[in-house]
């Protein structure tokens, strides 16, 4: 995606340093684009731990380009004996980081069943490098696979209201900042766009980092479509009012039944929505499928963050970005970050391989390949 004009992916290998990995901080956004350099696997668990990066795909880009950082520091600190378990002690360090996203476990996953098969120092190395580039290359590649697909909705919904504006609602952020490039969510909204179809997007603020008013609103003003940033709870009073024609978010980890665990807030849209008749639609790429899940309700793991991201806001005073407290000093606050929606309430999933309706029959046939085994 474009910033200011210039195409950029949210995570990269230095241009003339293998050894240092760069990402966008997305904490300044939207009112600082900053570029932090990471050149050690706890420093890359620590941007994933404080949402330096965050978003289902690209927190499993970071995980891989982290074991990539991993593979390095073992080969240079000559832990010729010690360098497997180094590298499964890495590898359980960035899957504690963020519990809740199966992209993480599924990348670190797939770059230690490549290095613990090699046993020379170097080759070890070219397969960090590689798997982490091959992540990195698929994700945005599926992104705009999805947006494709997700295409077709949009078409259709514009045709049914004889090319007048389709209002999508969206919540929290899946755009391009939450994956390598194009988004989930937002990668029909993108294809939609250039195409010519006439769009406007309302923005849930997503609480309580706001990841809808700071950065799905940024980059969709970068690409220049319509939007309305609203508070949280606004989007069923415009959904009972005509305003809304459909629904679409992405997903941290969806189970092979079709349960998609979300951003908190996502169920009480899908509920909304299907009060209203209004369809919801979850955006993911495979990575994002937990194939050994059945039920999410009882088996995802709902990561609970800091109270204090509840407490305070920041945001832009006299051009620096501060910090406050919005609630009494000694409240307590709860932060659980993720939500899951319950497949009946969900109309289709779009994916890099089609749409399916949200049901463990439909995505077999979508995947089946990918479906009850153990290492995909």
């Amino acid at each position: 995606m474009n910033v200011n004009g210039k195409p950029y992916r949210t995570i990269w290998l230095k241009d003339g340093d293998l050894k240092t990995v760069q990402i966008i901080d997305q904490r300044h956004l939207p009112h600082q684009f900053v570029i932090e350099n990471i050149t050690t696997v706890a420093q890359m668990a620590t941007a994933i731990k404080d949402m330096h990066v965050r978003g289902a795909g690209l927190i499993g880009a970071a995980a891989g380009f982290g074991m990539y950082l991993a593979m390095i520091e073992a080969a240079v600190n000559s832990m010729s004996q010690d360098i497997d378990a180094f590298l499964q002690k890495a590898g359980e360090i960035l899957k504690a980081t963020r519990p809740t996203a199966v992209n993480l476990e599924w990348a670190v996953n797939r770059q230690l069943k490549g290095l613990l098969s090699e046993k020379i120092v170097n080759n070890k190395i070219d397969v960090a490098y590689q798997t982490a580039l091959n992540i990195a290359d698929e994700d945005a590649a599926h992104c705009k696979q999805i947006g494709n697909y997700g295409l077709s909705i949009i078409q259709d919904a514009y045709e049914l209201k004889k090319q007048q504006p389709v209002n999508i609602l969206t919540h929290c952020n899946a755009g391009w900042l939450a994956f390598v490039d194009y988004g989930s969510a937002t990668a029909p909204l993108y294809a939609a766009h250039d195409q010519g179809i006439k769009i406007h997007v309302w923005v849930d603020e997503t609480r309580p980092r706001n990841q809808g008013a700071r950065l799905t609103a940024w980059e969709l003003g970068q690409h220049g479509i319509p939007h309305t940033v609203i508070t949280d709870n606004a989007g069923g009073h415009l959904m009972q009012h005509g305003l809304v024609d459909m629904v679409i978010t992405g997903t941290d980890r969806t189970t092979s039944s079709g349960d998609v665990c979300n951003k908190i807030g996502t169920y009480l849209k899908a509920l909304a929505a299907h009060d209203n008749q209004i369809p919801f639609y979850v955006a993911l790429p495979s990575s994002s499928f937990d194939w050994q899940m059945k039920d999410g309700l009882s088996s995802i793991p709902i990561e609970e963050r800091n109270q204090d991201e509840v407490r305070t806001i920041q945001g832009l005073n006299n051009n620096e970005i501060k910090q406050v407290l919005l609630t009494p000093e000694f409240s307590p606050a709860a932060n659980y970050a993720f939500d899951v929606t319950p497949a009946r309430l969900v109309t289709q999933l779009i994916t890099e391989r089609g749409i399916c309706a949200a049901d463990e029959e439909s995505i077999r046939l979508l995947f089946p390949d990918r479906v009850a085994t153990s290492d995909s």
